[in-house]
């Protein structure tokens, strides 16, 4: 207990304790009750309460089996979650409040001291007790009476203090509100630009499984076509072999008889000449006029007819684009639109 009454007594100790019970929404310290966040921060309830209704304007109006709300603490950022009761279901910081209590109780025993309380410039021993409404600025009640403030309206100091407290508390929460808001939006886009590479990969994959298709049918119509050709090539070169071994058969009957014809033109004697001649020379002018084997037409091994033109499907090719997409366009003009909302 001596040890505490020492820290107390410190000065240094005691702006340090002061700066530590602080409310980062009010900047007043704590009041009570204290609650605290699942982060271990601290607000008063009240300013937890107007933070979370500037995050969640439309909770008092619905039912009250309403599942709760969100904000986020104003110390780190962190998102706290609540239940249908609002900040009325976080935990009180007892011991927190019990510090502040022991804290008023030491101000308030210890003298005031010079110098605690502003003082004015112009009348060193004047208080600072009084605001000047004319010039916006705090000053003494001589200032008023006898000095530069004489012809100014003025107000009460307390008085112009919860009002300009009260304004501050509420552009705080304005803030607080707002900086929500666009880490609503900061979540939005991070979850659109998943989406995006979730969506771009699945068209890369698409787009992957259609070329490949079509190339699988221009390599079914390749093979296709080129079993044409083989057939009709194979058509052809059976033919002319035919006409091949025709002609070779031919040409060995002639070259028999001509053969036969030389040895009977050899023969000295007349009468055995005559026995053969005639027979032999029957049989080879019915050879010459009987040799009418076929003949291929001009231009029979040409293959000009399977020829094939790819302009058009080169040209398709090149054109290939992708469908203009008006709905993905609109959406990325509402993502604007929020952004500079």
């Amino acid at each position: 207990m001596d040890f505490q009454a020492g820290i107390l007594q410190d000065g240094s100790a005691m702006e340090s304790l002061e700066k530590q019970l602080i409310c980062p929404i009010c900047l007043e310290m704590f009041s009570k009750p204290v609650v605290i966040l699942p982060c271990q921060h601290n607000l008063c309830r009240k300013c937890a309460n107007d933070v979370f209704q500037a995050s969640n304007p439309y909770w008092q109006s619905r039912a009250s089996s309403f599942s709760g709300g969100r904000f986020r603490c104003p110390s780190c950022r962190h998102e706290v979650l609540l239940d249908r009761h609002g900040v009325y279901g976080l935990q009180r910081n007892l011991l927190v409040e019990n510090i502040i209590d022991i804290y008023k109780q030491e101000c308030s025993s210890r003298p005031l001291k010079k110098g605690e309380h502003p003082m004015c410039k112009e009348h060193e021993d004047e208080r600072i007790n009084i605001y000047c409404v004319t010039c916006e600025v705090p000053t003494c009640s001589m200032c008023k009476v006898f000095g530069a403030h004489k012809d100014c309206e003025v107000a009460p100091l307390e008085t112009v203090f919860q009002g300009q407290k009260t304004e501050l508390n509420n552009c705080i929460s304005m803030l607080v509100a707002g900086n929500d808001r666009i880490q609503t939006i900061i979540s939005q886009l991070e979850d659109s630009c998943q989406s995006t590479e979730e969506n771009s990969e699945a068209a890369k994959r698409e787009l992957c499984a259609r070329f490949d298709a079509l190339a699988a049918l221009l390599e079914e119509k390749k093979a296709e076509l080129l079993q044409r050709i083989s057939q009709e090539q194979a058509d052809k070169t059976a033919f002319i072999q035919s006409l091949i071994c025709q002609y070779k058969e031919q040409l060995e009957k002639s070259s028999r008889l001509v053969e036969t014809a030389i040895q009977a033109a050899e023969e000295t004697g007349g009468a055995a000449f005559l026995m053969n001649a005639k027979q032999l020379i029957k049989t080879i002018v019915e050879a010459s006029k009987g040799a009418r084997l076929d003949k291929i037409e001009q231009g029979y091994e040409s293959m000009d007819a399977f020829s094939v033109s790819l302009e058009h499907l080169t040209e398709a090719v090149h054109a290939l684009d992708f469908d203009p997409a008006e709905e993905d366009e609109e959406y990325f003009d509402g993502e604007e639109e929020d952004v500079e909302e």
